[in-house]
């Protein structure tokens, strides 16, 4: 009988080292490292986002209502790219694509009216606006390129009677998961100026156990490269840095837990269940042997 003790003994520090803690799976645990200002709040770090090849914008020029734009521009331009430019309803223009916050559906990705509509940073990194010509857009910022359309604009309107909006279809990002957060994974289409990882999570439900949040992984396109960087969400110093911002077209790749891949590290019933199972068999097999 002691002999079964002794076996038991050698599988129980197994199990609770097996076991999670409150450190793995709560977010943004109080770190000696985080930056705070003289008023003790944590600075904002947001990057600002650059215009990179292959991305699709959204160009609208409102005028009053005898300035009627689509003389002089694509009616797409005026009109947001859906239901074409009229002199009559100024206050409406800026609105069609700009209003759509679907993000295509299944695995097909993307929104097909802002793709077939939408101006497309081509291999020169230019965008070509109708009435206007190209406009270098790679590696400039949303707020730049629209100054310099604005100046364009002004040639035919009294300054002040236009305005130029240009947009991304809001801030896409896609998350890949492990076999336990399928719903998780897919194309995410946000409809904001900023955006923490936090919230991104939380809006699409949050982190189960199985999921290292020490140990996630972001792909970041840039106008020289994709940048990788690796979170930790556990360290509220996460909010220093610029991966806390989700930008557009960032991947974000969540790893399975390694406690979780052998049954272990997920919910307690579990592990629970789990750490039976194995003494059971352990002790199955040495009674079997032993009557041998």
């Amino acid at each position: 009988m002691m002999k079964n003790f002794k076996y038991l003994f050698l599988i129980f520090p197994l199990l609770v080292t097996s076991c999670i803690t409150t450190k793995d799976v709560r977010y943004l645990q109080p770190s000696e490292s985080l930056v705070i200002n003289e008023e003790g709040l944590v600075p904002y770090n947001i990057p600002v986002y650059r215009i990179t090849k292959n991305d699709i914008l959204n160009l609208n020029i409102v005028t009053t209502p005898k300035g009627d734009a689509a003389q002089f521009y694509s009616s797409y331009n005026t009109s947001g790219g859906v239901a074409g430019g009229s002199a009559a309803s100024p206050a409406i223009t800026g609105g069609g694509a700009l209003g759509v916050s679907g993000n295509g559906g299944g695995s097909r990705g993307g929104n097909i009216n802002f793709y077939f509509n939408g101006l497309k940073v081509d291999a020169n990194g230019e965008i070509n606006v109708f009435g206007i010509g190209y406009v270098k857009a790679e590696g400039r910022t949303l707020d730049d390129i629209t100054k310099e359309i604005q100046e364009k604009v002004n040639e035919n309107f009294q300054e002040g009677k236009s305005e130029v909006r240009l947009n991304t279809d809001g801030i896409t990002f896609y998350i890949l998961g492990d076999v336990e957060t399928t719903g998780l994974s897919g194309e995410k289409v946000v409809h904001k100026n900023t955006l923490t990882i936090t919230e991104a999570l939380a809006i699409n439900g949050g982190l189960n156990r199985t999921i290292d949040k020490k140990e996630i992984v972001i792909h970041r396109k840039l106008p020289e490269g994709i940048k990788i960087a690796k979170i930790d969400l556990t360290r509220e110093d996460l909010m220093n840095s610029p991966f806390y911002y989700v930008q557009n077209g960032d991947e974000i790749y969540l790893n399975t837990r390694a406690k979780s891949l052998n049954g272990f590290g997920k919910d307690p019933i579990q592990t629970l269940t789990t750490g039976v199972s194995v003494i059971t068999t352990a002790l199955s097999i040495y009674l079997l042997l032993k009557n041998l």
